[in-house]
């Protein structure tokens, strides 16, 4: 599958091998709102700041008790877990922690195509203390910390983080 924007919304062609070509099977991708999937590398969690432990918490053990909890899905493939976060919804995270205080993902070619085309289906995309797509380069192989997916579960991260 490719997934593809050009400033104009999210499509995603699938390959058609009786064709040889690519095939427009998902037109006008968008994120929902808020999702049920959260999707992160819980091994680093030892290392996470308070205000992501305190998210990563509230979507496994809500407050209240008619919401259910977030599912866990965690491919370790960043490009395979923002494809599930585009068409099912939710967050995908990498955070910044003690051990990587920058992040751990390259802003050039990592972060800012898939804060790109996250922003383009109506999702949104953050550092933790701004947007992902409004961060100057310094260095070819910057890194940054990675929060996207569906508008509503970004901004109760970034309010679990002060923002």
């Amino acid at each position: 599958m490719v997934v593809l924007t050009t400033g104009c919304g999210v499509n995603g062609f699938t390959l058609d091998p009786t064709l040889g070509d690519f095939v427009l099977t998902h037109p006008a991708m968008n994120i929902k709102e808020r999702g049920k999937i959260y999707s992160t590398n819980e091994g680093y969690a030892l290392y996470w700041d308070e205000g992501i432990k305190k998210y990563i918490n509230s979507v496994k053990f809500p407050e209240d008790s008619k919401k259910a909890p977030y599912s866990s899905r965690y491919i370790g493939s960043m490009v395979a877990d923002v494809h599930r976060t585009i068409l099912y919804g939710g967050i995908f995270l990498y955070p910044a922690n003690s051990k990587s205080p920058k992040g751990k993902l390259r802003l050039l070619y990592e972060g800012n195509p898939m804060a790109h085309i996250v922003e383009q289906a109506g999702g949104a995309a953050s550092t933790g203390s701004g947007r992902i797509l409004e961060v100057m380069p310094t260095d070819i192989h910057e890194r940054v910390p990675v929060i996207l997916g569906s508008k509503a579960d970004v901004a109760d991260c970034l309010a679990c983080l002060g923002q």
